[in-house]
């Protein structure tokens, strides 16, 4: 297990109320900076979502990605209400982690 060992599901945006990309990961920080600066080839990168509007910790990957799949098996709809829940202006949370 590497230093910064922490399970999550997260949500990327492209904007408030733009593109949305459900993720899991076992390093947040890391993942997100990479998703910033474009090193994830794919979804992400091609629509350009580099904002974390919404995450959520996990005490075990199995569980990450038990949420992850719940979140991308909802609606668009679900997934918005879920991000404004706790970001109502889609801000960046990405500086509020990585400390």
């Amino acid at each position: 297990m590497h230093p910064n060992f922490q399970p999550a599901a997260y949500i990327m945006a492209n904007h408030k109320g733009g593109t949305i990309y459900v993720g899991v990961t076992s390093d947040l920080v890391k993942r997100a900076w990479q998703h910033r600066e474009g090193k994830v080839s794919g979804f992400t990168q091609r629509y350009g979502c580099k904002r974390l509007v919404w995450f959520e910790l996990h005490a075990t990957m199995k569980l990450a990605i038990l949420r992850e799949k719940q979140l991308k098996a909802g609606s668009r709809a679900k997934k918005v209400a879920l991000i404004e829940a706790g970001n109502a202006g889609w801000g960046d949370l990405y500086f509020g982690i990585c400390v």
